[in-house]
């Protein structure tokens, strides 16, 4: 019969002043002149989230102490796992001494010693230790283990601590350390060393990556990456905190390395950062600068050949926006000058939304932005540009009985330009634009069974007035026709270039969702103008009087599939654009391949055909083993523009990752480089996010 005893009430009444308890369960218990507490059989000890089960338990009061014979098992209120032969401790399970004895910490990470010495309720020190997360089989040496002197885990600090340790591979030495500190499975801020990467690169040379995290209290930290490689001397360094009301993070490094032509200290710095202000205010900044053209490809950092930095304020509320930025942009392509881009763009405005009586939404916008170039030349080289603006719009919905929807909308622009540095343009400029827009909509709807089917075509007719003066065009230079602008009052994506006379834009979409879970859409459209706009260049698809057809579709399957298309077709069947993008997102499979082709359009500058296509993605093929590649490839220069892949396998007790990566010529340099990465991480030291494999099964 087994009996349930408390301890507090008969043996320990010091712990009654705490009013602290321990149960007691055991087949069988007998107390000998109230001084000793004998239990055997089927035991279990619950003291303050601890749970002890041993064979045999004997409590001397005169001592305070427990003497448990085991097998023992002891299960802590943080889930770690104790075992032993025997053990001499207090009933607190705080204090004593241990032999015979393995620790488990989360699960995962093993300490087995000769001796395991409990101080404090948050010491344990263990004697002739071996340590490992790996499978351990009667018989058989675990695929890498550390043996110490002496291991002492502090389970507040969450550390671990090795005297005189040794790292072994297949039992083989391999690497000494009278010291070292390894943080336990539960510490995800631990400061020290993270998993080293070896790397060797075409024009770097072979070289190792040595990661050091510097924890900052509880919202900041530092990472420290040395490079050391046979052509350069590189620290990499990422610094984030966190706010009560936003984040910081930048990342930097500095190089000196022996590469031609690139004398010198080398770097570069990307900072960015947001900020709540408080009433709906929100501080945007996102800061880019490196030393050189061909740093971040050089260090493979970055593909981007265009460097922005951006500071913005923005306020958003239910009917109203004010936003302001200011930015600056750096070019890293050999082709251009920073002093031309513009590379100072400073921009503000404001949206008010009001909703009349006498029905529909009027809305008030008003912007100014200033583009500054500092060369000295005249003309676009060197011209400075500040515009000022409001519109103002009035838009209302009517719906008749027969399910037509008819939208019109009026509105007037008004903008004046001040031009300076410029021989073709006057000082000040002017002008005004009216509106007037009518969209018609006639969705028709169409059930069978639980598949939904919707045809919705649409018209819109515009029409639009320039008065006054034509300003230089800074903002609208690449205009093109897609889905989102078919039945815009301009296609013209800024505010320098306007369309002036009449439009009619025709739509038509065809939207399918079945109950298989497939859902797919086709959209075509076309505009029609009164006379052509020779503001539109070839590949906007709006050269001509008529226009291009915009031919759009789109189809979701079950399991993640998606497929989407878009290109723009003349009456002779040939396309000035097409795009494709497939995406295939699964747990154990993601996905992306894209292809685009643009014909040449020097009216824009660009004097070849772009005929692209990418294919990356990342496939776990089994819980071990998981590939990853992407892959670009210029079909028009009959060259690829990157290529890499990645392999990577584990246990329960280690992770290895292999990669090899490719970059060829490009914007910012024209000698290709390859990349080669190795690291190698051990298993349950330091929460690593990554999930959990069963351990192998122990053969006979």
């Amino acid at each position: 019969m087994r009996l349930t005893l408390i301890l507090l009430v008969l043996l320990l009444p010091q712990m009654a002043a705490a009013q602290m308890a321990a149960t007691l369960v055991a087949d069988d218990v007998t107390i000998e002149n109230s001084e000793r507490l004998i239990a055997t059989g089927n035991i279990e000890v619950l003291y303050d989230g601890s749970r002890l089960q041993a064979a045999r338990v004997t409590y001397d009061k005169p001592t305070d102490r427990l003497r448990i014979e085991g097998p023992i098992l002891i299960t802590g209120p943080d889930g770690e796992i104790l075992t032993a032969a025997q053990a001499d401790i207090d009933p607190q399970l705080e204090n004593g001494v241990l032999l015979g004895a393995r620790l488990v910490l989360d699960q995962q990470l093993q300490l087995a010693a000769n001796q395991i010495d409990r101080a404090e309720g948050r010491y344990s020190q263990l004697y002739k230790a071996a340590v490992t997360s790996c499978q351990v089989c009667a018989g058989k040496t675990p695929l890498w283990e550390i043996r110490a002197e002496k291991v002492l885990h502090d389970q507040d600090a969450q550390q671990l601590y090795f005297t005189n340790a040794s790292f072994r591979v297949k039992g083989l030495p391999i690497l000494y350390l009278p010291y070292l500190r390894l943080p336990d499975p539960d510490n995800a801020r631990a400061r020290g060393l993270l998993i080293p990467r070896i790397r060797s690169n075409d024009r770097l040379g072979l070289g190792v990556k040595l990661p050091y995290f510097l924890p900052l209290g509880q919202s900041r930290d530092l990472l420290l990456t040395p490079y050391l490689a046979s052509n350069t001397r590189t620290l990499e360094s990422r610094y984030r905190q966190a706010f009560r009301n936003g984040n910081v993070q930048i990342d930097a490094s500095v190089s000196r390395d022996d590469l031609a032509g690139r004398d010198g200290t080398r770097g570069y710095v990307f900072a960015e950062g947001t900020f709540d202000l408080g009433s709906n205010v929100l501080l945007r900044f996102d800061v880019q600068t490196a030393s050189d053209n061909a740093y971040l490809n050089d260090y493979a950092i970055s593909d981007t050949d265009r460097l922005s930095s951006i500071v913005a304020l923005t306020q958003v509320r239910p009917d109203a926006l004010n936003a302001a930025s200011l930015s600056y942009y750096q070019t890293l392509r050999a082709d251009e000058t920073n002093a031309t881009l513009p590379p100072l763009v400073a921009q503000a405005g404001l949206v008010r939304r009001y909703y009349s009586a006498m029905g529909g939404t009027v809305t008030l916008t008003a912007s100014a932005d200033t583009l500054l170039r500092y060369g000295a030349d005249l003309g676009a080289p060197g011209r400075d540009v500040t515009r000022t603006g409001a519109t103002a719009a009035w838009s209302r919905d009517w719906l008749s009985q027969s399910g037509v929807l008819l939208t019109g909308t009026a509105a007037a622009q008004a903008d004046l330009w001040q031009v300076n540095d410029s021989t073709d343009f006057d000082p000040t400029l002017s002008r005004l634009v009216p509106y007037g827009q009518i969209v018609l909509r006639y969705p028709l709807v169409r059930r069978n069974g639980r598949t939904r089917h919707v045809l919705e075509p649409v018209a819109a007719l515009t029409y639009a007035a320039r008065i006054g003066d034509v300003p230089p065009n800074e903002d609208s230079t690449r205009p093109e026709l897609d889905g989102g602008n078919l039945l815009a009052l301009s296609q013209f994506t800024g505010q320098d270039a306007v369309e002036d006379g009449a439009k009619l834009a025709l739509g038509l979409t065809w939207t399918r969702a079945g109950s298989e879970g497939v859902t797919s859409q086709l959209s075509f459209g076309r505009i029609l103008r009164a006379q052509a706009d020779p503001q539109f260049t070839l590949t906007s698809g709006q050269r001509d009087a008529v226009s291009d057809w915009l031919v759009a579709g789109q189809i979701a399957l079950p399991r993640g599939l998606t497929f989407d298309g878009r290109a723009l077709l003349q009456d002779d069947g040939t396309t000035t654009l097409a795009t494709a993008r497939v995406f295939w997102n699964r747990p154990e499979v993601q996905l992306a391949g894209g292809y685009i082709w643009q014909a040449a359009d020097p009216a824009i500058g660009r004097t070849e055909v772009v005929s692209e296509y990418s294919f990356d993605g990342a496939v776990q093929v089994t819980p071990a083993w998981n590939v990853s590649f992407d892959t670009r490839y210029d079909i028009a220069r009959d060259g690829p523009v990157r290529a890499g892949v990645g392999l990577g396998w584990r246990n329960e007790c280690v992770t290895v990752s292999l990669s090899v990566s490719r970059r060829y010529a490009s914007s910012t340099t024209v000698q290709p480089t390859t990349d080669y990465g190795l690291s190698v991480a051990l298993q349950g030291f330091s929460a690593n996010g990554l999930p959990r494999l069963a351990p192998t099964a122990c053969g006979n």
